[in-house]
Protein backbone atom coordinates (compact mmCIF):
# COMPACT_ATOMS: atom_id res chain seq x y z
CA UNK A 1 0.00 0.00 0.00
CA UNK A 2 1.42 3.55 -1.01
CA UNK A 3 2.67 5.16 2.44
CA UNK A 4 1.73 8.48 2.73
CA UNK A 5 4.19 11.60 4.25
CA UNK A 6 3.17 14.31 5.94
CA UNK A 7 4.69 16.72 8.25
CA UNK A 8 3.82 17.76 11.42
CA UNK A 9 3.90 20.38 13.89
CA UNK A 10 7.34 19.98 14.84
CA UNK A 11 8.74 20.20 11.02
CA UNK A 12 9.46 16.76 11.20
CA UNK A 13 8.71 14.22 8.49
CA UNK A 14 6.21 11.19 9.90
CA UNK A 15 4.68 8.35 8.61
CA UNK A 16 0.99 7.17 8.47
CA UNK A 17 2.11 4.34 11.57
CA UNK A 18 3.47 7.72 13.80
CA UNK A 19 7.08 7.13 13.54
CA UNK A 20 9.00 10.39 13.46
CA UNK A 21 11.92 10.65 11.75
CA UNK A 22 14.84 13.04 12.88
CA UNK A 23 16.43 14.80 10.13
CA UNK A 24 19.22 12.72 10.15
CA UNK A 25 17.41 9.79 9.85
CA UNK A 26 15.13 10.97 7.07
CA UNK A 27 18.62 11.59 4.94
CA UNK A 28 20.15 8.71 5.36
CA UNK A 29 16.47 7.11 4.23
CA UNK A 30 15.71 9.61 1.53
CA UNK A 31 18.54 11.82 0.44
CA UNK A 32 21.76 10.79 -1.85
CA UNK A 33 24.94 12.14 -1.10
CA UNK A 34 27.76 12.45 -3.66
CA UNK A 35 30.19 9.62 -3.98
CA UNK A 36 28.47 7.33 -1.39
CA UNK A 37 25.90 4.57 -2.15
CA UNK A 38 22.10 4.14 -1.42
CA UNK A 39 22.14 0.54 0.01
CA UNK A 40 25.13 1.70 2.56
CA UNK A 41 25.72 5.00 2.59
CA UNK A 42 28.71 7.44 4.31
CA UNK A 43 27.66 8.88 7.88
CA UNK A 44 26.64 12.25 7.62
CA UNK A 45 26.69 15.06 10.12
CA UNK A 46 23.72 18.03 10.33
CA UNK A 47 24.91 21.32 10.26
CA UNK A 48 23.21 23.46 12.20
CA UNK A 49 25.51 27.23 11.34
CA UNK A 50 28.83 28.23 10.45
CA UNK A 51 31.39 31.23 10.44
CA UNK A 52 34.86 31.84 9.85
CA UNK A 53 36.59 28.84 10.11
CA UNK A 54 34.30 26.63 12.12
CA UNK A 55 31.11 24.36 11.24
CA UNK A 56 28.28 23.77 14.37
CA UNK A 57 26.84 20.28 14.36
CA UNK A 58 23.63 19.69 15.46
CA UNK A 59 25.07 17.14 18.00
CA UNK A 60 26.59 19.98 19.55
CA UNK A 61 30.29 20.09 18.64
CA UNK A 62 32.05 22.83 17.02
CA UNK A 63 34.36 21.85 13.90
CA UNK A 64 37.46 23.58 12.09
CA UNK A 65 36.80 22.81 8.53
CA UNK A 66 39.50 21.74 7.04
CA UNK A 67 37.83 21.45 3.42
CA UNK A 68 36.74 25.15 2.28
CA UNK A 69 33.79 22.92 1.59
CA UNK A 70 35.35 21.25 -1.38
CA UNK A 71 38.31 24.32 -2.01
CA UNK A 72 35.52 26.92 -2.11
CA UNK A 73 34.99 28.46 0.70
CA UNK A 74 38.51 30.69 0.59
CA UNK A 75 36.91 33.45 2.92
CA UNK A 76 35.39 31.36 5.40
CA UNK A 77 31.26 31.32 6.38
CA UNK A 78 29.04 33.80 7.64
CA UNK A 79 31.42 36.73 5.91
CA UNK A 80 29.98 40.08 6.73
CA UNK A 81 30.89 41.63 3.20
CA UNK A 82 29.57 38.41 0.94
CA UNK A 83 26.36 38.64 3.52
CA UNK A 84 25.60 42.40 2.57
CA UNK A 85 26.34 41.54 -1.32
CA UNK A 86 23.56 39.15 -1.31
CA UNK A 87 21.32 40.79 1.27
CA UNK A 88 21.73 44.45 -0.70
CA UNK A 89 21.03 42.22 -4.22
CA UNK A 90 17.87 40.03 -2.94
CA UNK A 91 16.23 43.44 -2.02
CA UNK A 92 16.67 44.65 -5.72
CA UNK A 93 16.19 41.46 -7.69
CA UNK A 94 17.19 37.80 -7.32
CA UNK A 95 17.28 36.75 -10.75
CA UNK A 96 16.11 37.60 -14.23
CA UNK A 97 16.99 35.78 -17.71
CA UNK A 98 20.32 36.36 -19.24
CA UNK A 99 18.96 36.19 -22.99
CA UNK A 100 18.28 39.48 -24.18
CA UNK A 101 18.56 41.02 -20.35
CA UNK A 102 21.96 41.62 -18.14
CA UNK A 103 22.87 43.51 -14.89
CA UNK A 104 25.01 45.55 -12.98
CA UNK A 105 26.10 42.09 -10.94
CA UNK A 106 27.16 40.39 -14.52
CA UNK A 107 28.41 43.16 -15.99
CA UNK A 108 30.70 44.07 -12.72
CA UNK A 109 31.92 40.32 -11.70
CA UNK A 110 33.22 39.56 -16.05
CA UNK A 111 35.14 43.18 -15.62
CA UNK A 112 36.87 41.96 -12.63
CA UNK A 113 37.34 38.58 -13.75
CA UNK A 114 39.09 39.87 -17.19
CA UNK A 115 41.15 42.32 -14.65
CA UNK A 116 42.67 39.09 -12.96
CA UNK A 117 42.95 36.43 -15.66
CA UNK A 118 45.92 36.07 -17.65
CA UNK A 119 46.25 37.88 -20.33
CA UNK A 120 44.27 37.09 -23.91
CA UNK A 121 40.90 36.50 -22.21
CA UNK A 122 38.53 38.59 -23.59
CA UNK A 123 34.92 36.71 -23.40
CA UNK A 124 33.60 35.30 -20.18
CA UNK A 125 30.28 32.98 -20.39
CA UNK A 126 28.61 32.16 -17.11
CA UNK A 127 27.78 29.08 -16.05
CA UNK A 128 25.98 26.98 -13.28
CA UNK A 129 28.63 24.97 -11.90
CA UNK A 130 32.25 23.56 -12.45
CA UNK A 131 31.20 20.69 -14.58
CA UNK A 132 29.10 22.83 -17.12
CA UNK A 133 31.87 25.50 -17.43
CA UNK A 134 33.68 22.49 -18.71
CA UNK A 135 31.01 21.19 -20.79
CA UNK A 136 31.12 24.63 -22.26
CA UNK A 137 34.75 24.35 -22.93
CA UNK A 138 35.07 21.52 -24.42
CA UNK A 139 31.77 22.94 -27.08
CA UNK A 140 33.39 25.81 -27.44
CA UNK A 141 36.35 24.15 -28.73
CA UNK A 142 34.61 21.43 -30.91
CA UNK A 143 32.31 24.26 -32.49
CA UNK A 144 35.57 26.54 -33.14
CA UNK A 145 36.97 23.67 -35.26
CA UNK A 146 33.59 22.96 -37.09
CA UNK A 147 32.90 26.71 -37.91
CA UNK A 148 36.34 26.59 -39.08
CA UNK A 149 36.13 23.93 -42.09
CA UNK A 150 37.82 21.35 -39.76
CA UNK A 151 35.19 18.97 -38.11
CA UNK A 152 37.51 16.03 -38.27
CA UNK A 153 38.99 17.93 -35.20
CA UNK A 154 36.55 16.45 -33.15
CA UNK A 155 38.62 14.65 -29.97
CA UNK A 156 40.24 15.89 -26.68
CA UNK A 157 43.26 15.32 -25.38
CA UNK A 158 44.44 15.26 -21.81
CA UNK A 159 46.65 13.52 -19.34
CA UNK A 160 45.83 10.80 -17.24
CA UNK A 161 44.62 11.23 -13.41
CA UNK A 162 43.10 14.35 -14.39
CA UNK A 163 39.31 15.40 -13.08
CA UNK A 164 37.09 18.01 -14.80
CA UNK A 165 33.59 17.00 -13.58
CA UNK A 166 30.81 14.44 -13.56
CA UNK A 167 28.28 15.57 -16.60
CA UNK A 168 29.01 13.35 -19.71
CA UNK A 169 31.32 15.41 -21.76
CA UNK A 170 33.41 16.15 -18.47
CA UNK A 171 33.53 12.77 -17.43
CA UNK A 172 34.72 11.75 -20.69
CA UNK A 173 37.81 13.79 -20.30
CA UNK A 174 38.46 12.55 -16.85
CA UNK A 175 40.65 9.54 -15.88
CA UNK A 176 39.00 6.54 -17.15
CA UNK A 177 40.23 4.06 -14.07
CA UNK A 178 38.73 6.91 -11.31
CA UNK A 179 36.10 8.44 -13.81
CA UNK A 180 34.63 4.66 -14.38
CA UNK A 181 35.11 4.92 -18.18
CA UNK A 182 34.16 0.84 -18.10
CA UNK A 183 30.43 1.60 -16.95
CA UNK A 184 29.44 3.80 -19.55
CA UNK A 185 31.88 2.76 -22.18
CA UNK A 186 28.97 2.81 -24.98
CA UNK A 187 27.90 6.76 -24.36
CA UNK A 188 31.40 8.57 -23.77
CA UNK A 189 33.52 9.95 -26.10
CA UNK A 190 36.19 8.35 -26.84
CA UNK A 191 39.11 11.25 -25.53
CA UNK A 192 43.23 10.35 -26.01
CA UNK A 193 44.89 9.97 -22.91
CA UNK A 194 48.62 10.68 -22.41
CA UNK A 195 50.29 9.77 -19.51
CA UNK A 196 50.27 11.86 -16.18
CA UNK A 197 53.47 14.25 -15.70
CA UNK A 198 55.57 12.70 -12.97
CA UNK A 199 57.81 15.79 -12.34
CA UNK A 200 57.16 17.06 -9.16
CA UNK A 201 57.00 20.21 -8.15
CA UNK A 202 60.02 21.25 -7.17
CA UNK A 203 62.18 18.76 -8.95
CA UNK A 204 64.60 19.65 -11.80
CA UNK A 205 62.29 18.74 -14.77
CA UNK A 206 63.13 15.09 -16.74
CA UNK A 207 62.48 15.78 -20.82
CA UNK A 208 61.29 12.22 -20.09
CA UNK A 209 57.93 13.97 -19.05
CA UNK A 210 56.69 15.57 -21.68
CA UNK A 211 58.18 12.84 -24.74
CA UNK A 212 54.58 10.80 -24.87
CA UNK A 213 52.59 13.83 -24.81
CA UNK A 214 54.82 14.77 -27.54
CA UNK A 215 54.28 11.59 -29.53
CA UNK A 216 50.65 11.73 -29.38
CA UNK A 217 50.35 15.24 -30.75
CA UNK A 218 52.58 14.11 -33.45
CA UNK A 219 50.35 11.26 -34.34
CA UNK A 220 47.00 12.48 -33.43
CA UNK A 221 46.77 16.39 -34.10
CA UNK A 222 44.71 16.07 -37.10
CA UNK A 223 41.66 15.03 -35.07
CA UNK A 224 42.64 16.95 -32.12
CA UNK A 225 40.57 20.13 -30.79
CA UNK A 226 42.18 20.68 -27.43
CA UNK A 227 44.07 19.31 -24.83
CA UNK A 228 42.24 20.30 -21.67
CA UNK A 229 44.54 20.13 -18.18
CA UNK A 230 44.45 21.07 -14.65
CA UNK A 231 47.30 23.24 -14.24
CA UNK A 232 50.05 22.31 -11.79
CA UNK A 233 47.45 20.24 -9.51
CA UNK A 234 45.58 17.35 -10.88
CA UNK A 235 42.76 17.58 -8.00
CA UNK A 236 39.77 14.97 -7.14
CA UNK A 237 42.17 12.59 -9.67
CA UNK A 238 45.08 11.94 -7.12
CA UNK A 239 46.16 15.43 -5.73
CA UNK A 240 49.08 15.35 -7.89
CA UNK A 241 51.06 18.31 -7.88
CA UNK A 242 53.28 18.28 -10.85
CA UNK A 243 56.40 20.38 -12.59
CA UNK A 244 54.89 24.00 -14.08
CA UNK A 245 57.64 23.10 -16.79
CA UNK A 246 54.98 20.09 -17.75
CA UNK A 247 52.23 23.00 -18.57
CA UNK A 248 54.72 25.41 -20.44
CA UNK A 249 55.27 22.50 -22.93
CA UNK A 250 51.88 22.00 -23.36
CA UNK A 251 51.39 25.23 -24.48
CA UNK A 252 53.96 24.65 -26.82
CA UNK A 253 52.64 21.90 -28.47
CA UNK A 254 49.12 23.59 -28.62
CA UNK A 255 50.50 26.36 -30.48
CA UNK A 256 52.95 23.56 -32.80
CA UNK A 257 50.09 21.67 -33.55
CA UNK A 258 46.99 24.45 -34.08
CA UNK A 259 45.88 23.11 -31.15
CA UNK A 260 43.23 24.85 -28.49
CA UNK A 261 44.92 24.87 -24.83
CA UNK A 262 42.11 24.39 -22.00
CA UNK A 263 43.13 25.42 -18.25
CA UNK A 264 40.80 23.99 -15.96
CA UNK A 265 41.46 26.26 -13.06
CA UNK A 266 37.88 25.64 -11.00
CA UNK A 267 40.02 23.77 -8.25
CA UNK A 268 43.18 25.95 -8.60
CA UNK A 269 42.16 29.52 -9.01
CA UNK A 270 41.66 32.17 -7.12
CA UNK A 271 45.46 31.80 -4.73
CA UNK A 272 44.89 28.53 -3.79
CA UNK A 273 48.62 27.17 -5.48
CA UNK A 274 50.25 30.30 -4.58
CA UNK A 275 49.68 31.88 -7.09
CA UNK A 276 46.14 34.06 -8.52
CA UNK A 277 46.16 31.22 -11.04
CA UNK A 278 46.91 27.75 -11.26
CA UNK A 279 48.79 28.39 -14.75
CA UNK A 280 50.96 31.25 -13.35
CA UNK A 281 53.29 28.79 -12.04
CA UNK A 282 54.66 28.33 -15.87
CA UNK A 283 53.80 32.25 -17.35
CA UNK A 284 51.58 30.51 -20.02
CA UNK A 285 48.17 31.93 -20.96
CA UNK A 286 45.42 29.35 -22.08
CA UNK A 287 42.95 29.69 -25.18
CA UNK A 288 40.22 29.01 -22.76
CA UNK A 289 39.81 28.51 -18.95
CA UNK A 290 37.12 27.35 -16.86
CA UNK A 291 36.66 29.12 -13.34
CA UNK A 292 34.43 28.11 -10.44
CA UNK A 293 34.30 26.86 -6.81
CA UNK A 294 36.07 30.03 -4.69
CA UNK A 295 34.72 32.54 -7.45
CA UNK A 296 31.52 33.27 -4.94
CA UNK A 297 33.50 32.51 -1.80
CA UNK A 298 31.18 29.06 -1.37
CA UNK A 299 28.44 31.25 -1.03
CA UNK A 300 26.45 29.29 -4.34
CA UNK A 301 26.65 27.75 -7.74
CA UNK A 302 28.05 30.00 -10.35
CA UNK A 303 31.19 29.14 -12.80
CA UNK A 304 32.78 30.92 -16.01
CA UNK A 305 34.18 29.76 -18.87
CA UNK A 306 36.62 32.54 -20.62
CA UNK A 307 38.25 32.41 -23.69
CA UNK A 308 40.30 34.88 -26.39
CA UNK A 309 38.42 36.59 -28.98
CA UNK A 310 40.20 34.56 -31.51
CA UNK A 311 38.00 31.57 -30.03
CA UNK A 312 35.15 33.67 -29.52
CA UNK A 313 34.82 34.76 -33.03
CA UNK A 314 35.20 31.56 -34.32
CA UNK A 315 32.83 29.65 -32.52
CA UNK A 316 30.26 32.52 -34.60
CA UNK A 317 31.20 32.07 -37.92
CA UNK A 318 29.40 30.27 -40.37
CA UNK A 319 26.10 28.09 -38.94
CA UNK A 320 24.51 28.21 -36.57
CA UNK A 321 26.28 31.89 -36.28
CA UNK A 322 25.45 31.52 -32.00
CA UNK A 323 27.03 29.40 -29.76
CA UNK A 324 24.19 26.90 -28.67
CA UNK A 325 24.24 26.97 -24.82
CA UNK A 326 22.10 29.14 -22.23
CA UNK A 327 21.88 27.60 -19.14
CA UNK A 328 18.34 28.95 -17.03
CA UNK A 329 19.99 30.47 -14.57
CA UNK A 330 23.35 31.92 -16.33
CA UNK A 331 24.17 35.17 -15.02
CA UNK A 332 22.07 34.89 -11.66
CA UNK A 333 22.41 38.23 -10.55
CA UNK A 334 22.18 36.95 -6.78
CA UNK A 335 24.75 34.94 -7.39
CA UNK A 336 27.32 37.66 -9.48
CA UNK A 337 26.49 40.17 -6.60
CA UNK A 338 28.26 37.26 -4.12
CA UNK A 339 31.30 36.89 -6.79
CA UNK A 340 31.95 40.07 -7.36
CA UNK A 341 32.51 41.19 -3.60
CA UNK A 342 34.58 37.63 -3.21
CA UNK A 343 36.92 39.21 -6.19
CA UNK A 344 37.26 42.23 -4.47
CA UNK A 345 38.63 40.85 -1.50
CA UNK A 346 40.75 38.52 -3.54
CA UNK A 347 41.94 41.55 -5.23
CA UNK A 348 42.96 43.46 -2.02
CA UNK A 349 45.61 40.69 -2.11
CA UNK A 350 45.63 39.59 1.72
CA UNK A 351 45.31 35.95 0.27
CA UNK A 352 49.19 35.88 -0.63
CA UNK A 353 50.40 35.95 2.84
CA UNK A 354 47.76 34.03 4.34
CA UNK A 355 48.19 31.19 1.96
CA UNK A 356 52.03 32.03 1.94
CA UNK A 357 51.81 31.36 5.44
CA UNK A 358 49.74 28.29 5.35
CA UNK A 359 51.68 26.24 2.98
CA UNK A 360 54.75 27.15 5.29
CA UNK A 361 52.66 25.76 8.45
CA UNK A 362 51.85 22.88 6.37
CA UNK A 363 55.20 21.68 5.34
CA UNK A 364 56.54 21.92 8.48
CA UNK A 365 53.41 19.79 10.86
CA UNK A 366 52.71 17.53 8.08
CA UNK A 367 56.21 16.16 7.17
CA UNK A 368 56.14 13.92 10.41
CA UNK A 369 53.19 12.15 8.94
CA UNK A 370 55.84 10.75 6.37
CA UNK A 371 57.58 9.09 9.28
CA UNK A 372 54.17 6.70 10.04
CA UNK A 373 54.36 3.21 8.13
CA UNK A 374 50.65 3.49 6.72
CA UNK A 375 51.68 6.77 4.48
CA UNK A 376 53.21 6.61 1.22
CA UNK A 377 53.82 10.66 0.50
CA UNK A 378 53.21 14.19 1.86
CA UNK A 379 52.84 17.00 -0.40
CA UNK A 380 52.29 20.59 0.06
CA UNK A 381 51.74 23.79 -2.41
CA UNK A 382 50.32 27.14 -1.20
CA UNK A 383 47.26 26.26 0.70
CA UNK A 384 47.13 22.47 -0.16
CA UNK A 385 48.28 19.82 1.93
CA UNK A 386 47.76 15.69 0.60
CA UNK A 387 49.20 12.76 2.98
CA UNK A 388 48.53 9.40 0.57
CA UNK A 389 48.40 6.56 2.23
CA UNK A 390 49.63 2.90 0.80
CA UNK A 391 46.38 1.72 1.49
CA UNK A 392 42.40 3.22 0.82
CA UNK A 393 41.44 4.93 4.23
CA UNK A 394 38.40 3.54 5.86
CA UNK A 395 36.82 7.16 5.02
CA UNK A 396 33.42 6.34 7.61
CA UNK A 397 35.77 5.41 10.66
CA UNK A 398 38.62 8.07 9.80
CA UNK A 399 35.83 10.90 9.72
CA UNK A 400 34.25 9.68 12.91
CA UNK A 401 37.99 10.23 14.89
CA UNK A 402 38.15 13.24 13.13
CA UNK A 403 34.59 14.71 14.29
CA UNK A 404 36.21 13.90 17.94
CA UNK A 405 39.17 15.74 17.17
CA UNK A 406 37.18 18.94 16.22
CA UNK A 407 37.87 18.99 12.75
CA UNK A 408 36.60 18.55 9.52
CA UNK A 409 38.41 16.52 7.03
CA UNK A 410 37.40 14.44 4.00
CA UNK A 411 39.12 11.80 3.00
CA UNK A 412 39.11 9.53 -0.04
CA UNK A 413 40.66 6.18 -1.28
CA UNK A 414 44.04 6.82 -0.11
CA UNK A 415 43.84 10.58 0.01
CA UNK A 416 43.69 12.06 3.22
CA UNK A 417 44.09 15.97 2.53
CA UNK A 418 43.10 19.50 3.42
CA UNK A 419 42.40 22.81 2.12
CA UNK A 420 41.57 25.25 4.60
CA UNK A 421 40.14 28.90 4.41
CA UNK A 422 42.52 30.96 3.95
CA UNK A 423 41.32 33.30 6.78
CA UNK A 424 42.40 30.26 9.35
CA UNK A 425 44.74 31.00 12.49
CA UNK A 426 47.68 28.67 13.00
CA UNK A 427 46.58 27.12 16.02
CA UNK A 428 43.25 26.19 14.33
CA UNK A 429 45.32 24.83 11.03
CA UNK A 430 47.35 22.82 13.56
CA UNK A 431 44.05 21.14 15.10
CA UNK A 432 43.51 20.09 11.48
CA UNK A 433 47.38 18.98 11.07
CA UNK A 434 47.23 16.93 14.57
CA UNK A 435 43.96 15.23 13.86
CA UNK A 436 45.63 14.08 10.62
CA UNK A 437 48.54 12.76 12.07
CA UNK A 438 46.95 11.57 15.01
CA UNK A 439 44.26 9.38 13.34
CA UNK A 440 46.61 8.00 11.07
CA UNK A 441 48.53 6.74 13.71
CA UNK A 442 45.68 4.97 15.43
CA UNK A 443 44.86 3.69 12.09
Amino acid sequence: MHTIRVVNSDHLPTFTNGDILTNTEFDKRHIWHPYTSATHPLPCYEVTGAEGVNIHLASGETLVDGMSSWWAAIHGYNHPRLNQAAHSQIDKFSHVMFGGLTHDPAVRVCKQLLAMAPDGMERVFLADSGSVAVEVALKMALQYWACQGRPDKHRIITPRNGYHGDTFAAMSVCDPVNGMHSLFAEVLSRQIFAPAPQTRFGQTFSEDDILPLEELFARHHHEIAALIIEPVVQGAGGMRIYHPEYLKRCRQLCDTYDVLLICDEIATGFGRTGKLFGCDHAQISPDIMCLGKALTGGYMTLAATLCTEDVALGVCQGEPGVFMHGPTFMGNPLACAVAAESLALIQENHWQQQVSNIETQLQQELARCGELACVKDVRVLGAIGVVETHQPVDVARLQKIFVKAGVWIRPFNKLVYIMPPYIIKPEALSQLTAAIYHALHEG
